[in-house]
């Protein structure tokens, strides 16, 4: 009834089956199927598995509703299935609910076919995404909050990093006075993490002793510790620069490992950061790439990373003293580890220090800032749909289809872009509506048209059903198979007059709708021969011409 899912960390889950509100057979065959999933090829994490802890419970509740509730998965029926469509179709979270555990019971080898089968392989319409990017000034607020909150830590940590610097080299007088056991305190926290402190009656340790309180200032976090760790805000505020720098989303920031630094090749010595990038979303086998950064001064792509590394380096370093090997970016200290739930996705503590940070912890910093909810969602889709404009951990049809066609943003700024492509187009076809080629001569080879001659029936681009050309003796000008030549022009130029004419007697629309496209064609054409030469033109009209466009206008040769 217990099922263990590792996740791929190697860290334990377990879920209870038997806490389900169904009879025993069904609990039974609900573990089998989810214990079947829970394999390094699919459940990866346990985020993945808990997800589907929670649909298989909605499930299992509407089964316990049922008049007569079934007692095995063969007791299944249709209309159970439908009925639970039907309350579970209403909501995109509902929907998502019936997608995944139909998914599951399709493996169980009693649901393969009938009537159950069947309800279950309804299709599932998709959600469309309601979420949208941030306006450039929203998102300005954002980052500026982080950055504000973040440098502010950083310049305090840098402070008391320099003050520790003059007291390990001796520059500070050992005579006891308040910024001699200052520094002593700093290196007691940068060696180990924690200043000593004074215990109970059964041996825990309580508050910090008084004489570093006197010299610090209090017993409180950010008189004592904060001096040298990061604290959980401003981690996250280190994440909400990390997101909008790089377009990382939450699960890539919590598993960043430190970016290793790689002298540059030139003579300036800018640090180049090689950064580890892992993202799962991208499937088995594509998970890893890297990405490398340089810092060549304020506002460069690597400043960032050189500024993380300066926040977290007393943090890392005391972790790797308690536990080496945990080569992890985004490390920062609490005051009270009893009071966090451990994330089976995320690196454990170790003693004081956590790793990484939740959705939760992000809603809980944009409220206390007046943000509203987690920036991460909206934020990565500002970054990567309207900022840079390139997938960071999906196929470019999935970006192209889930980020940038419905972003509001987006189909704003691209209102301008595709008017000035259509304009362009369509005065691109005004300058080159006639495609026909011209010559001086005929060429023996082709076959005459009312209009021009064709160099290839065959290969026309506008073939007929049965094979050959099925376009009207008016489109040949727009055919590059048709060849255009000094006999023609008398013909044509008696064809420009006529259209001309019928414009004065017909309706604007009717005309422009059955005679525009053909009348912009022989326009370009008498551009092209000169106004001489379709004067010219004019003047060698014969009786067959005339005939010939007769019959044309009226249908008789409009094939």
């Amino acid at each position: 009834m217990i099922v263990h899912h590792y996740n791929h960390e190697g860290r334990l889950k377990d879920y209870d089956f038997s806490t389900l509100p169904v009879a025993e057979p069904i609990q039974h065959s609900l573990a089998a199927l989810f214990a079947a999933c829970c394999n390094p090829h699919q459940w990866t994490a346990h985020l993945s598995s808990n997800q589907q802890w929670v649909y298989v419970g909605t499930f299992a509740k509407h089964l316990s509703l049922q008049e007569r509730p079934p007692r095995s998965l063969d007791e299944l029926t249709g209309a159970v299935i439908d009925s639970w469509w039907d309350v579970m179709r209403m909501t995109p979270g509902g929907r998502s609910t019936f997608r995944s555990v139909a998914a599951l019971l399709r493996k169980d080898s009693s649901l393969q076919d009938g009537p159950v089968a069947d309800a279950l392989a309804r299709r599932v319409p998709g959600s469309k995404s309601t979420t949208q990017s941030y306006s450039s000034t929203d998102f300005s607020a954002i980052k500026t909050a982080a950055r504000q909150t973040f440098r502010s830590a950083l310049f305090r940590i840098d402070a008391n990093a320099q003050h520790l610097e003059r007291w390990q080299a001796g520059t500070i007088p050992e005579d006891g006075s308040s910024d001699w056991v200052i520094g002593e305190a700093l290196d007691m926290l940068a060696r180990a993490g924690d200043l000593p402190r004074y215990t109970n009656k059964e041996g825990r340790p309580t508050a910090i002793t008084r004489r570093y309180q006197r010299a610090l200032g209090g017993p409180g976090a950010a008189a004592t510790w904060q001096r040298l760790f990061l604290s959980r805000m401003e981690m996250v505020s280190l994440g909400v620069l990390l997101m909008a720098e790089y377009g990382w989303n939450l699960s890539v920031i919590n598993r960043a490992v430190v970016p290793r630094a790689t002298p540059d090749p030139g003579q300036d010595g800018h640090p180049t950061y090689r950064i580890p990038v892992e993202k799962r979303r991208r499937g088995g086998g594509r998970w890893f790439e890297t990405e490398n950064v340089t810092d060549y001064g304020a506002d460069s792509p690597g400043r960032l990373i050189t500024q993380a590394l300066q926040a977290t380096r007393f943090t890392r370093t005391v972790v790797e003293s308690m536990q080496p090997g945990t080569d992890l970016l985004m490390a920062w200290r609490t005051s009270s580890p009893s009071q966090f739930s451990q994330h089976g996705d995320r690196h454990p503590p170790v003693g004081p220090f956590h790793f990484g940070f939740q959705t939760e912890d992000a809603a809980e910093w944009a409220k206390a800032r007046g943000l509203g909810g987690s920036p991460f969602r909206r934020g990565r889709r500002t970054v990567n749909a309207v900022e840079r404009r390139e997938p960071a951990q999906h196929s470019q049809e999935s970006h192209d289809r889930n980020y940038v066609l419905p972003d509001e943003h987006v189909q704003a700024t691209a209102i301008p872009v595709i008017a000035a492509g259509a304009e362009a187009a369509v005065e691109q076809a005004h300058k080159a509506v006639l495609v026909a080629e011209l010559r001086d001569t005929r060429d023996p080879g082709d076959a005459e048209t009312a209009t021009a001659d064709c160099h290839d029936e065959d290969s026309s681009p506008f073939p007929a059903p049965d094979g050959g050309c099925g376009a009207s003796f008016l489109l040949c000008l727009a055919c590059p198979n048709a060849r255009v030549h000094t006999d023609h022009h008398p013909r044509l130029a008696h064809l420009h007059e006529a259209l001309s004419n019928a414009r004065s007697v017909l309706l604007p629309t009717s005309w422009e709708r059955d005679w525009g496209d053909a009348h912009a064609r022989l326009e370009d054409l008498k551009r092209r021969v000169g106004d001489g030469g379709w004067t010219h033109a004019l003047a060698r009209v014969t009786a067959t011409d005339r005939e010939l466009i007769d019959y044309l206008l009226t249908g008789d040769l409009n094939a």
